[in-house]
């Protein structure tokens, strides 16, 4: 709106207006009798250097206090996250190995022989409870109370019967069994073992899984408010007429899209800081690596490819409806196919090929490494390299579709 015009409409909340000493006259009134009117020429409707910074903070200012005023976009964007981190935190904090329960039908003499020391430590991973209804027992095993059946035929063959519906328990359950059946075997032979193997992890022993959920939903974070702000902001000022209002305005296209570009990233690194705060408190125990400042660029690139997103889907959608559906469609399934909320070893090879085409997966893994696993340079380059040449991709397939005006 212009800045020498008087005005009794408010700018709408989540628009910010153009600076008004750098607003022109209203279009077709002339500054004197007789002057053209004060609309610059082509090529001279651009600010300054100066001018461009100062539009670059009124934009950014406007920007901050429309994001702290909405009180869902504050939520959403950095409280709805936090509270994933806060439950999966919670929940898996005290994670260990998986325990299972199987039921013994009849004398099963290898589990039956295990006594003292060795009995402990099998209690700690297998609660054993003798049936003797078998029929009972399989219904158990299939409902899930139970996760296998284990008896012993004439032979002395150890029959073992679990249900594929945990893959984990089911292979911890075959684990367990196996060994103590191999103990057994080689108990009857008399002689020592003659292979023993000592395992141990290749991290810190106070390595909890806050470790592994940090991470991947700060990358889920990061993307969703980048996605969204952008796409919401822009179909809303489009909606509104702001688009066409700064376009007319001696305000550098620059100057809008950075103002837009560094709100974004200050929020994902506000975000990332929250998330490592939080993580680090003695409640979690998150343990940061020498190179976790690798982080903050880290982040700053994502922000900027997921923000391309975002500007392809409000160049796309013509309603706020539209732009979140889209927005919904794009990050949900990325975020659940990258790792963020689960690890991917156990799914299939094409679904892991097609994780590795989106950026998600690689701030996830790349922050990861340099988060909690003592990664440097070497992970994080690459990583930003290619955030950075999807972000422009991305981009300039967006800016065929964009437009300054509804159509």
């Amino acid at each position: 709106m212009s800045g020498d015009q008087t005005s009794t409409e408010a700018p709408a909340e989540g628009t910010p207006s153009a600076p008004a000493e750098s607003a022109p006259a209203h279009e077709g009134v002339p500054a004197q009798a007789g002057a053209r009117p004060r609309r610059p020429a082509p090529g001279t409707d651009r600010p300054a250097a100066g001018g461009g910074v100062s539009a670059f903070r009124s934009l950014s200012r406007v920007m901050i206090v429309t994001f702290l005023r909405d009180r869902s976009a504050l939520f959403f964007v950095v409280l709805f996250p936090l509270m994933f981190l806060l439950l999966f935190g919670t929940l898996f904090k005290s994670a260990t190995t998986a325990h299972v329960k199987v039921a013994q039908v009849g004398s099963v003499a290898v589990l039956d022989s295990v006594q003292g020391q060795a009995r402990t430590e099998l209690d700690k991973v297998l609660t054993v409870s003798k049936e003797t209804d078998e029929a009972a027992a399989l219904a158990k095993v299939r409902k899930g109370d139970l996760d296998a059946l284990v008896e012993q035929d004439g032979s002395g063959t150890v029959v073992l019967r679990f249900s594929a519906a945990d893959q984990v328990r089911a292979g911890t359950v075959q684990g367990v069994i196996n060994s103590v059946v191999q103990q057994a075997n080689q108990a009857a032979t008399g002689k020592p073992p003659a292979y023993t193997l000592k395992s141990a992890q290749v991290e810190d022993q106070s390595v909890k899984p806050i470790q592994y959920l940090t991470p991947g939903l700060l990358g889920w974070a990061i993307a969703t408010g980048a996605v969204f702000s952008a796409a919401l902001t822009l179909v809303t000022w489009r909606r509104k007429r702001l688009l066409r209002r700064l376009r007319l305005a001696p305000v550098s296209v620059g100057s809008i899209v950075a103002s837009r570009v560094g709100v974004s990233v200050l929020t994902a690194l506000i975000q990332t800081a929250i998330f490592v705060l939080v993580a680090s408190t003695p409640a979690f125990g998150l343990k940061l690596t020498g190179n976790w400042w690798l982080t903050i660029p880290m982040v700053i690139c994502g922000t900027i490819a997921f923000m391309s997103i975002g500007l392809l889907v409000g160049s796309i959608a013509k309603t706020e409806e539209a732009a979140n559906g889209l927005a919904q469609i794009i990050v949900l399934p990325m975020s659940f196919l990258s790792g963020s909320f689960f690890p991917l070893d156990g799914a299939p090879s094409w679904l892991r090929t097609v994780s590795e085409v989106m950026p998600l997966r690689h701030l996830v893994t790349a922050t990861q490494s340099v988060l909690t696993r003592g990664g440097g340079l070497g992970d994080a380059l690459p990583t930003m390299g290619g955030l950075l040449l999807f972000a422009a991709v991305v981009t300039a397939i967006a800016w065929r579709f964009f437009d300054w005006d509804e159509a």
